[in-house]
């Protein structure tokens, strides 16, 4: 049995939008560790091929609106969401009603859908990251004591997606935004999303840039500039596998826990 009463086969998983990119990669990487096991795999777009694409019928990808019924028959210990803003507070709404704690990839949600999720949490654990690479969170620590030891440098910070990410800035972006802004306190004014025409820096002042191209699994750097020197603080994620492994890492740690609102540092941290 594991911490947290699981049976030897792993903590059981469902996964949701299982036919988008993301959501292949958490069902790819689910199905080689022995610490997971998948419960089940739903996506709107789900196929009648899709479903009987594994003989016993439990990780082949079912319709969503099968969730409800899924939930209960397959009883799993947590849901991992990578899909969009609407269908994620549905989704984790629905696992939480079920007692089903929920690990959020999701990023894009507006303040009433960060809300709802909150409220989720209040019912069952919900973990939610912009960003599960471990990486991103030593660059999170390494900016803030970075930004905090060189108050006077000008900051900006750019990150580049592939070109069908919607959502900008990405929601890591904003999240090393917000470390930025902590660190800095009174001494930030602004954010300047890119320059156009006459636009010289104003003190205290953080830019920002998104960039979209090609197939680029997702790269952010800030660069500190200032008394006549630079530093250049970067994270490149090389292939989604790394995202979905830290999400698995984290459905793991949440599953049997207290509900709460909880997050990836959360579970590195408890990793040290």
């Amino acid at each position: 049995m594991s911490r947290d009463g699981a049976a030897d086969d792993g903590v059981r998983v469902a996964i949701t939008g299982a036919t988008g990119q993301m959501g292949r990669a958490v069902l790819d990487a689910a199905n080689g560790r022995e610490d997971v096991t998948v419960a089940f795999a739903v996506a709107r777009s789900a196929a009648s091929g899709d479903r009987e694409r594994d003989r016993d019928g439990k990780s082949g990808v079912r319709p969503a609106s099968e969730l409800d019924r899924l939930l209960a028959e397959r009883d799993p210990e947590a849901l991992v969401d990578f899909t969009g803003p609407e269908s994620s507070v549905e989704y984790v709404a629905t696992a939480a009603e079920a007692g089903v704690a929920s690990v959020v990839g999701t990023t894009g949600f507006d303040d009433e859908g960060e809300r709802a999720l909150r409220e989720s949490a209040e019912r069952a654990p919900v973990l939610k990251a912009s960003n599960f690479g471990r990486g991103i969170q030593a660059l999170l620590s390494a900016v803030e004591s970075a930004v905090a030891d060189l108050p006077g440098y000008d900051v900006e910070v750019t990150e580049t997606h592939h070109e069908r990410k919607r959502d900008a800035p990405s929601g890591t972006a904003k999240t090393i935004l917000e470390s930025i802004e902590d660190a800095r306190a009174e001494n930030t004014t602004e954010r300047v999303h890119g320059r156009e025409g006459e636009a010289p820096r104003d003190p205290g002042e953080i830019g920002v840039h998104a960039r979209r191209a090609g197939t680029i699994t997702g790269e952010h750097e800030v660069l500190l500039a200032g008394n006549h020197e630079e530093i250049r603080l970067t994270h490149r994620a090389e292939d989604r596998g790394v995202f979905a492994e830290g999400a698995l890492d984290a459905a793991v740690w949440l599953a049997g826990r207290e509900p709460g609102w909880y997050d990836f540092a959360d579970v590195v941290e408890g990793d040290r």
